[in-house]
């Protein structure tokens, strides 16, 4: 076992003295440690003594009783302040709150070195090394007897936690639900405890901290590798865990995660092959049926559209629902994501799953018979949000889009007003959809259309005229260059191709 601040004061060649908080005494030290910069808790990983020429202290009573604070909510064993060095006065409220807390408030007589003490934990912790590693290689073994079983996850953690004589949660720090399904959620209060801290920890470059909660210290740290994935630690006993294993005890976890991820990964790939050959109707119904449930997806299902100027806002959605036990099939192309995923799963949830700048369309519920029916549900959806300042949109149940209740009414007036060019452009390069999108949006400049589309302005000109010969329509009139607006507004939403392809 480490020393005590009791054994270390009872070493007669260092001569230290106690100045207060005699009730700690029995505090076990993991380590002695050096510090002479302001907020002196924040180096404290628990369980450490830490040592100052004086600079760190404030000079009032007020900051002295907050130093005595911290050191005591990070997990520090004690305090040891060099004497006729740099130590203001020591308040009698500084003191007090030592002998409250407690915590052990050590004179270091002078010129004793830093050195010598540091030493003297180091020597008695030859013992406690030994232990942590074999605590350490039983906890890297566990990957191995954890098991491959669908409960892999959980019998790991219970593993860890079992060495570690603590409760484990691995959480999302974001909104603190379990990071895997499989995973233990927060009892309520004490996620209620935590949510203002984890907050502040947010915008803390420190990764590992300890954090008094009532009566006990709980300990706060990142699992490595993995964005927003926290690891909270509830010491069943003291001494508290060491830092060193609990550091591995992440790494562990992070290995597994990982291990996850990668077999999600390969999942999501052969899913969005999978969908991209169900959305282009190369499949029957039956194999598209058999399919799905092959990716654990129920016979009704949901098809959702998303879209987002930042592609990689797109990029890990399967995750997200993954982790609150949803399985999906996911296909991207350009900056929309298709997701077929269970009737069951929520709004909310599909609005947690993402950032507030993703638009979302969900279809009606459908069956694999409806794939590109519900395809063409969600899309419409999908441009209703875009339209409005609704994030999410159900087909049939939220606002109109551009006056059209429904993606058959969108469909009919694209081709009133745009099949006749989509069907001389086909088998053509598409230039007459594309430049016509490229003149609204340049204000119906000639020149900065050109310009946008690296081509002569006559060019522009020609084509312009060749769309008014095909559509029969007037382009000098307002009313004509909104209605094409409208529909290519419509065609955009809904064309998996992309804006200019027939």
């Amino acid at each position: 076992m480490s020393i005590t601040v009791a054994e270390l004061l009872a070493e007669p060649q260092l001569g230290l003295s106690l100045i207060a908080g005699s009730d700690g005494l029995g505090n076990r030290i993991a380590w002695a440690h050096t510090s002479d910069l302001p907020r002196l808790w924040e180096w404290v990983t628990g369980g450490e003594i830490m040592m100052t020429n004086g600079l760190s202290i404030p000079p009032d009573a007020a900051g002295q009783v907050e130093l005595a604070q911290a050191l005591v909510d990070a997990g520090a064993s004690g305090l040891a302040i060099g004497e006729k060095m740099h130590a203001p006065q020591l308040q009698p409220e500084f003191l007090d709150a030592c002998d409250r807390l407690p915590l052990p408030l050590i004179n270091v007589p002078y010129p004793l070195p830093f050195i010598a003490i540091a030493h003297s934990v180091a020597e008695s912790s030859l013992l406690e090394e030994s232990r942590r590693l074999r605590q350490t290689a039983r906890i890297y073994d566990l990957l191995r007897l954890a098991g491959t079983a669908g409960n892999h996850w959980r019998n790991l953690v219970a593993g860890v936690a079992s060495e570690l004589d603590s409760q484990l949660f691995v959480l999302d720090r974001r909104c603190l639900h379990p990071w895997h399904p499989d995973g233990e959620s927060l009892p309520s209060q004490l996620a209620r405890d935590l949510e203002p801290l984890i907050g502040r920890a947010s915008h803390s470059a420190k990764k590992f901290q300890w954090h008094r909660v009532g009566d006990s210290h709980i300990l706060m740290m990142d699992i490595p590798t993995h964005p927003h994935a926290l690891l909270v630690v509830l010491p069943g006993s003291e001494p508290h865990p060491d830092a060193v294993v609990l550091l591995h005890a992440a790494t562990v976890l992070g290995l597994e995660l990982s291990q996850t991820v990668l077999a999600l990964e390969n999942q999501r790939r052969l899913g969005a092959e999978f969908l991209l050959q169900a959305l282009d109707g190369r499949f029957g119904t039956a194999e598209v049926g058999s399919r799905l449930a092959d990716f654990n997806i129920p016979e009704e299902f949901l098809l959702v559209s998303m879209s987002s100027d930042e592609g990689r806002n797109l990029a890990n959605i399967h995750l997200e629902l993954w982790r609150h036990g949803f399985a999906s099939v996911c296909q991207r192309r350009a900056n929309k994501l298709h997701i077929v995923v269970s009737t069951e799963c929520s709004d909310e949830l599909l609005r947690h799953a993402v950032t507030a700048d993703v638009r979302i369309g969900v279809s009606t519920p459908c069956t694999a018979a409806r794939v590109q029916k519900a395809l063409q549900e969600s899309l419409w959806a999908l441009g209703t949000a875009g339209s409005s300042t609704n994030q999410l949109v159900r087909y049939a149940e939220g606002p109109s889009w551009l006056g059209l209740t429904g993606y058959e009414e969108g469909t009919a007036l694209v081709q009133r007003l745009l099949g006749p060019v989509f069907e001389y452009e086909r088998g053509r390069q598409p230039d007459l959809i594309l430049t016509l999108k490229t003149f609204l949006d340049s204000q119906r400049s000639w020149q900065k259309t050109a310009a946008a589309l690296f081509t002569h302005r006559q060019t522009i000109i020609y084509r312009i005229r060749k769309i008014s010969e095909l559509t029969g329509l007037d382009m000098t009139e307002t009313s004509t260059l909104a209605q094409l607006w409208f529909a290519l507004q419509i065609h955009e939403a809904m064309d998996l191709r992309g804006p200019g392809q027939p």
